[in-house]
């Protein structure tokens, strides 16, 4: 009877109002879209001409699992996800494997996406040190989630709003640039051979395409702070964006850069294409988006971590001190420990 009522008490609060449609996309979205920054170019390295289609395959994957996930999720809408999901179907023990193993996805996407987001914001500001710069980046957006969701929605907002801008005035661009300049390197690059044949090709580059969808667990993870109905939306409109932008760039990249000089700019790709197509103000600005986007992937890490954190101490898998509050009513401690590790 307890379980039954604090189920109750949680869908209550879930449907009397929350984050609305673009604000949890937003959180989600920018780890997801941020993706493009980094996959197309790990793509193309495993899968050459190929990188398109696996990154298709994924998104083919992803459409698949969406209804599953909504229509578990729209079931039991409490933070958790996948641990949610197992904790309901199995035991404790297997959903706690499942939330240990989310939770270092977590670290390693804030750790990544800051990281990858200093080497794009080397190229706009000589000099500047990774790690250290790495570090005040992650401490800055610990910060920033402890003033509240809220705060951090807003923020979220104007991060993937910019993104999505840049995408498509980078796909804009691009496609000028071919239709002036022909498809001779495109013709070149389908001429070549995938690296190591087209089966490893298509394994392996599927396994690197995967990393284009970190981010899709999400929204899953502070489902009790979205509007009713807002949960399945923020998977469509996820999923559009994986099927949209993260082939387009892998197919812009093959439209403008020889596949053999890709891992010359794997760490910074489409700042190079902007470069190409555009010239420098293009890429000058696809490294400040790229900055702030993936920046945006540090926010949604801290924000998914404190839903799937708070939910494992409600149900004593850590410990209740986690579930002390500030004054803005954010469980403070579980993003200090979070932000620590």
């Amino acid at each position: 009877m307890a379980g039954g009522g604090a189920l109750t008490t949680h869908v209550t609060e879930h449907k009397k109002g929350g984050l609305g449609e673009l604000a949890a996309t937003a959180i989600s979205g920018n780890d997801i879209t941020s993706s493009c920054l980094y996959v197309s170019a790990l793509a193309i390295l495993q899968a050459g001409s190929l990188a398109p289609v696996v990154l298709l395959l994924v998104a083919g994957v992803l459409f698949l699992f969406r209804s599953i996930y909504a229509e578990v999720v729209g079931a039991l809408p409490l933070n958790g996800g996948a641990y949610n999901a197992l904790l309901n179907t199995t035991s404790k023990f297997h959903a706690s494997i499942a939330a240990c193993l989310t939770i270092l996805s977590y670290m390693a996407t804030a750790v990544i996406s800051a990281n990858e987001a200093m080497h794009y914001g080397a190229r706009v500001w000589s000099g500047l040190p990774i790690i250290e710069a790495t570090v005040l980046l992650l401490v800055a957006f610990m910060g920033l989630t402890i003033l509240g969701i809220s705060d951090s929605a807003r923020v979220a907002i104007g991060i993937f709003v910019v993104h999505i801008c840049s995408l498509t005035l980078l796909a804009v661009v691009g496609g000028v640039y071919v239709a002036i300049n022909g498809l001779s390197v495109f013709g070149a690059n389908l001429t070549t051979p995938p690296p190591n044949g087209i089966g490893s090709a298509l394994f392996f580059g599927f396994a690197a395409a995967l990393l284009g969808i970190s981010g899709f667990e999400s929204s899953s993870n502070f489902v009790e702070e979205q509007a009713e109905g807002v949960f399945e939306k923020t998977l469509r409109n996820m999923w559009l964006a994986v099927t949209v932008f993260n082939p387009g760039m892998a197919l812009l990249a093959l439209a403008l850069v020889p596949v053999a000089d890709v891992g010359q700019h794997q760490e910074a790709l489409l700042a190079h294409l902007g470069d190409v197509a555009g010239g420098p103000t293009l890429s000058f600005w696809i490294s400040v988006d790229a900055v702030v986007v993936l920046s945006g992937a540090v926010l949604t890490s801290f924000i998914g971590v404190n839903g799937l954190v708070r939910r494992m101490a409600l149900d004593r898998c850590l410990p209740p001190f986690l579930l002390v509050t500030n004054r803005r009513g954010v469980t403070h401690r579980i993003l200090i420990a979070f932000g620590v590790l």
